[in-house]
C-alpha cells in the first residue's frame, strides 16, 4: 500500500520546509510514503524549496492557474506515482500533518472512499465571530447539497481512496473543496470525517481577497455544482417560483376586475402572462438539463475508464522500460 501526500503551493518557499517537515515518515498500514507538491507558477522558488526539503515530485505550473487546477493536477501525479491512498494538505502549515494516521484511518477500515479533516485547534480559536457564523451557514448549504454529514465542508485536509481520487472531476478554478463534496456525494460516494489539529495562522488566505469575494465565489460554485447533478430539482424550483408569481398576479387581475366589472390593470395580466412563459421555459430548460446530466453521469463512466487505462498503460511502460535496463544485452 502506498500513501501519496499532495501539497497544492503558490508563494510558499517560507512555510513550505515546516509542512514538509512534519511529515510522518510512517503510517501504520502502508509500505510507502511519497510526497508531491504542486508549485501553481510560484515566483519564490517554490519548486526549488521543495526539492530540497524531501518532496518526491514537483508538479510545477509556468504561469498561476488556480487551486482546483493544481489539485487536479496532484491527484493525476498521485495516482501516476501509484497511490492507493491519496491525502491533500495545504502548504501554509494549517494543519497539524502529525493528523495524517488519524485521517486515513477509517479509509483504512474500509468505513469511506474519501475522509474530510474537521478543524479544531488554535487555527480555528483565531477565527472570528462572523467568520464561524459563515462557515457553519456554509457548510450547512453544502452538506444538504451534496447529501453528505461532513461539518467542516471547506477544509482541504483530505484523504482519498485510489477509487474515489479516479472518479473526481473538478470544473472551477476557484477551489476543489466544495464541487468535488458536492461530486462525491451525489455520484455515491462515502464521506466521512475525521478530527484534525491547526496550527496558529501565520498570514492571511491568497485564494480570495476578502470574505464578500469569498461567497460570492463559493456562492456560485455550489449552485452551478447542485444544478450540474440535480438539473431537474433545481428548474423546476425556479419554474415553481415563477409561476406561483404568475399566479397570484393574475389572482390579482382577477380581483380588481370582479371589483370594477372593467378591464382595468391590464398590466397585472401582462406581467403574470409573462411570469407564466418564463415558468414554462425554466421547466423545459430542467427537462434538457435532467437529459444531459444523464449523458454526464456516461462520460464519466467513459472518462473514469480512459484513465484507468492510460494508468495502465504507464506502469505496463514502466516495467517496459526496467526490464529492458535490466537484461543483459545480446551483443554481449
Amino acid at each position: 500500500m502506498k500513501l501519496v501526500v499532495v501539497i497544492p503551493a503558490l508563494d510558499e518557499a517560507e512555510t513550505l520546509p515546516r509542512v514538509l517537515a512534519d511529515l510522518p515518515t510512517a503510517v501504520t498500514g502502508f509500505d510507502a510514503i511519497e510526497t508531491i507538491v504542486v508549485d501553481d507558477g510560484s515566483s519564490d522558488g517554490t519548486a526549488e524549496v521543495a526539492f530540497e526539503h524531501g518532496a518526491t515530485g514537483v508538479v510545477r505550473f509556468p504561469h498561476r492557474r488556480g487551486l482546483a487546477e493544481a489539485f487536479g493536477a496532484g491527484i493525476d501525479a498521485a495516482l501516476r506515482a501509484g497511490a492507493d491512498v491519496i491525502v491533500t494538505l495545504d502548504a501554509d502549515n494549517q494543519y497539524v500533518a502529525a493528523d495524517i494516521p488519524r485521517l486515513v484511518l477509517p479509509i483504512l477500515g474500509g468505513q469511506t472512499d474519501i475522509v474530510v479533516g474537521e478543524r479544531y485547534g488554535a487555527g480555528v480559536d483565531e477565527f472570528s465571530r462572523g467568520k464561524r457564523v459563515l462557515q457553519r451557514v456554509g457548510s450547512a448549504a453544502v452538506r444538504a447539497a451534496s447529501r453528505t454529514d461532513v461539518p467542516d465542508t471547506t477544509s482541504g485536509f483530505r484523504a482519498y481512496t485510489r477509487e474515489a481520487a479516479l472518479r473526481i472531476n473538478v470544473l472551477g478554478r476557484f477551489t476543489y473543496t466544495l464541487e468535488s463534496l458536492i461530486q462525491a456525494g451525489r455520484s455515491g460516494l462515502a464521506v466521512g470525517s475525521a478530527p484534525v489539529e491547526t496550527n496558529p495562522a501565520v498570514r492571511r488566505s491568497r485564494l480570495f481577497s476578502s470574505t464578500f469575494e469569498y461567497l460570492v465565489r463559493s456562492a456560485t460554485q455550489v449552485a452551478r455544482a447542485y444544478a450540474m447533478y440535480a438539473p431537474l430539482r433545481t428548474f423546476l424550483f425556479l419554474a415553481a417560483l415563477a409561476f406561483t408569481a404568475a399566479l397570484v398576479i393574475f389572482a390579482r387581475f382577477l380581483f380588481y376586475f370582479a371589483e370594477n366589472g372593467s378591464a382595468g390593470h391590464i398590466q397585472s395580466l401582462i406581467l403574470g402572462g409573462l411570469l407564466a412563459t418564463a415558468a414554462f421555459q425554466v421547466a423545459a430548460i430542467g427537462i434538457l438539463g435532467d437529459l444531459l446530466s444523464a449523458n454526464r453521469r456516461l462520460i464519466e463512466r467513459v472518462l473514469l475508464r480512459v484513465r484507468r487505462v492510460e494508468l495502465a498503460l504507464d506502469r505496463e511502460g514502466s516495467e517496459a522500460e526496467l526490464e529492458a535496463v535490466m537484461e543483459p544485452s545480446s551483443e554481449r
